[in-house]
């Protein structure tokens, strides 16, 4: 895969080494450059259907952001707590967050953010 913006490498780095603690509860499915996700593997029901796998958390680099993709919003809406005034100023659509630099505020309100996530995705018995 090749990167839109080199720049951005480093600030992906930071980001992803918000998410790579979580690799030990989740299955890490690509992790390149410019690019790392995590999904819970596993035989589950959601809305009534039965799944295999849920996405939990994941990194793209765009062109001129780095793209936080955070899934337990889909889950359940009221994961919106989990989220601090400056994280969520960045939200863009439902589940992507556009970062362009990451401030120890924002540090603080992803890795909350991750943490509530998989309380939550715990709780459901997804991971």
């Amino acid at each position: 895969m090749m990167v839109k913006n080199p720049e951005l490498l480093p600030l992906f780095g930071e980001l992803k080494s918000l998410l790579k603690p979580y690799a030990r509860h989740f299955t890490v499915r690509k992790d390149e450059p410019g690019y790392y996700d995590l999904w819970s593997e596993r035989d589950l029901v959601i809305a009534d259907r039965k799944r295999k796998e849920v996405f939990f958390a994941g990194l793209i680099i765009q062109k001129s952001y780095v793209g936080f993709y955070y899934m337990p919003i889909y889950a359940d809406v009221s994961a919106e707590k989990f989220f601090g005034p400056e994280l969520l100023s960045l939200l863009k659509g439902k589940s992507c967050f556009y970062i362009r630099e990451l401030t120890p505020v924002l540090r603080t309100q992803i890795e909350d953010a991750l943490a509530g996530g998989l309380a939550m995705y715990k709780e459901r018995g997804w991971v």
